[in-house]
């Protein structure tokens, strides 16, 4: 019985890691300049493999519980920033790594060229690049 145990468990342990290096489910994105949590975005595979995230819960913000995106433009514009859309389009690039993806800073109404890594099974970089300068803020996963 001991060694069914063990040999069923060595069988799964390749789903178990397959598993954790999958950026899908929630993270708590925390701001690279205050350090503080700001938000939880659940990123989720579209049927097309793409990776897309979405705000699903506002954990501080400077302009009250129910910020809008008043920087934004076109059909985002004065939209609850809770719900939006943020991230959309990232492809796999390697190796837990995703690239050619769109990134939506709501402070500043403004998009960028994104790519995203798993760094461990719980910390996810996610890159807005203007160019070759990009700026990374490490998600935690919740």
């Amino acid at each position: 019985m001991f060694t069914r145990t063990c040999l069923l468990l060595l069988a799964l342990a390749p789903f178990a890691a397959a598993a954790q290096s999958d950026p899908t489910g929630r993270w708590k994105t925390i701001d690279d300049e205050t350090g503080r949590a700001k938000s939880i975005v659940e990123i989720r595979r579209l049927d097309d493999g793409s990776l897309s995230g979405r705000v699903v819960e506002i954990l501080q913000s400077d302009r009250g519980p129910n910020p809008t995106c008043e920087r934004c433009s076109g059909a985002n514009k004065d939209k609850p920033i809770q719900g939006m859309t943020i991230l959309w389009g990232l492809r796999p690039d390697g190796e837990n790594a995703w690239s050619g993806g769109t990134i939506l800073d709501p402070a500043k109404g403004r998009t960028y060229r994104s790519k995203a890594q798993l760094i461990a099974p719980d910390r996810l970089g996610v890159s807005g690049c203007v160019a070759f300068i990009c700026r990374e803020q490490v998600w935690q996963r919740e």
